[in-house]
């Protein structure tokens, strides 16, 4: 069967309207686009408070920061630590790296271990066991004028800021302005209706040598007013200032700077020992790098009676220093004090804690046993002559730091209390002080392998006598030792002579 479809055009209403939904769509073309809606208000936040219950935005303040890095990469390898990761707390909490600074002793000295540049061939005499290219000198250098301003400290830089006191974390904004006008009592008066304190002008003479050393004497007047000079100045004396009566009701009645409640249970008078000079003139103050026993809880009593034995100079090194010391003593305006030579020490202590104690009996001598022969421990091959206390070396020590003060003796002091057990002792009760003519600062020794090796000057082991046992006796000291000690003594009470002390 066949089936026909007829088509028909459509009417003419239909094609009205779709010639109207075509223009229509048209225009809607042609036209821009409508502006966007506005967004909706927002909606107030409201904060967490016991008497508002209402419903609570909590919302993060996230800023986001970024740091500039202009610095090159490291040019050397990173360096990883092997820390197992279990328990890695352990690790990253605070008190990890406490007690790591309190286990790692702190060393600030700067030796051949402690930035030493790597390039060795432009220091002269390094190979030769000489450091003192590496090392600070003694003498600090002046500084430059120009140079006086790269020293200034940082809060001298830029402009200055005015704080208000005790708010150091708040600008100078209004209200903190405002309470710099107030008075302590919480009035708003203005300061600039207050009176203005005149500042005394300085008195200038009283920075005069003379006026100075008036005001040093008249401390020594106060204490002691029976000696006042009261003859005219010159040759006999100078007299001092006269004290003001603050000053001594300060000396009757002495308070602390700070601690008013603390009052002083004892005084001293401050006074040389003259009889306890040495053949140096003076002392040696030494400190050790580290522990120079193996004792770490307690004191060693065995410090107490340990000597340092110095080893021989090469030979160089001493017509070197000679050398130094004749153009010093020569032309002492173009030619710099030679630095003091950096000797080698050998340490003993003794064999036990008996020979400590009975060694410091025989050596005081306001012992009266101290001549008492039982006092020895040790006896090497029989007969009163051979008795002697027992030495042991420990270890050789080098120098690694000193500094020498020969010229002014007295600069840096040594301050003893001694407080007499009875009336035979031979200082009265008094603080006495004692030259300290050198500082030195002593570290294991480590030229013994660059000696052997043929890296550093000196004499090797093999070739020095080595010295393992001390056998110490005490004796008097001979007429050349006494001679010397004699001409330091002189030449100490000349000074004070002339001081007018």
């Amino acid at each position: 069967m066949e089936g026909r479809m007829t088509l028909q055009p459509p009417s003419k209403e239909v094609l009205a309207d779709w010639l109207d939904e075509a223009r229509a769509d048209d225009i809607r073309a042609r036209q821009p686009p409508p502006p966007p809606p506005p967004p909706p208000p927002p909606r107030p936040v409201t904060m967490a408070n016991p008497s508002n219950r209402q419903h609570v935005v909590h919302q993060d303040y996230i800023v986001r920061q970024r740091y500039q890095n202009p610095l090159p990469p490291p040019p050397g390898s990173v360096k990883l630590l092997n820390i197992p990761t279990e328990g890695l707390s352990a690790y990253t909490s605070p008190g990890y790296a406490a007690g790591l600074a309190r286990a790692q002793p702190i060393n600030i000295e700067a030796d051949a271990f402690l930035g030493m540049p790597l390039d060795l061939v432009g220091m002269p005499g390094i190979f030769d066991g000489d450091e003192s290219s590496i090392q600070a000198p003694l003498v600090t250098p002046p500084v430059h004028p120009r140079d006086k301003n790269l020293l200034r400290p940082l809060k001298s830089l830029g402009v200055p800021k005015t704080e208000a006191a005790g708010v150091s974390f708040l600008r100078r904004t209004q209200y903190t302005a405002e309470d710099n006008r107030r008075n302590p009592d919480g009035s708003s008066r203005k300061l600039g209706t207050a009176a203005v304190k005149k500042r005394k002008p300085a008195d200038v003479s009283r920075n005069e040598p003379i006026n100075i050393l008036r005001d040093v004497i008249k401390g020594f007047d106060i204490a002691n007013p029976e000696d006042i000079y009261r003859g005219p100045d010159g040759e006999a004396g100078v007299r001092g200032a006269v004290p003001t009566p603050a000053e001594l009701e300060a000396w009757k009645n002495p308070t602390h700077p700070s601690k008013s409640h603390l009052k002083p249970v004892a005084f001293y008078s401050i006074l040389p020992d003259i009889d306890a000079t040495t053949d140096d003139s003076g002392y040696m103050v030494a400190k050790f790098s580290g522990l120079p026993t193996d004792i770490t809880d307690h004191h060693d009593p065995k410090m107490d009676a340990a000597f340092l034995h110095p080893l021989e100079l090469p030979a160089d090194q001493v017509a070197e220093f000679q050398a130094k010391a004749q153009a010093y003593e020569a032309d002492p305006a173009h030619n710099p004090a030679p630095a003091p030579p950096a000797f080698d020490y050998e340490f003993f202590l003794p064999h036990d804690d008996i020979t400590a104690e009975n060694y410091k009996l025989k050596v005081n001598v306001e012992n009266p046993n101290k001549d008492d022969p039982k006092l020895y421990t040790y006896n090497s091959h029989g007969g009163p002559e051979n008795d002697s206390f027992r030495f042991e070396k420990v270890r050789e020590y080098e120098t690694g730091l000193q500094s020498a003060n020969t010229a002014f003796p007295y600069q840096e002091v040594a301050l003893v209390l001694h407080d007499p057990a009875g009336s035979s002792s031979r200082l009265p009760k008094g603080a006495y002080y004692y030259s300290v003519v050198s500082k030195v600062q002593l570290k294991p020794r480590r030229g013994t392998h660059l000696a052997q090796a043929g890296l550093a000057a000196g004499k090797t082991d093999d070739e020095r006598q080595k010295i393992d046992v001390a056998l110490v006796a005490i004796r008097e000291p001979n007429d050349a030792e006494v001679a010397k000690r004699g001409g330091h003594k002189a030449e100490r009470e000349e000074g004070a002579k002339e001081a007018g002390i």
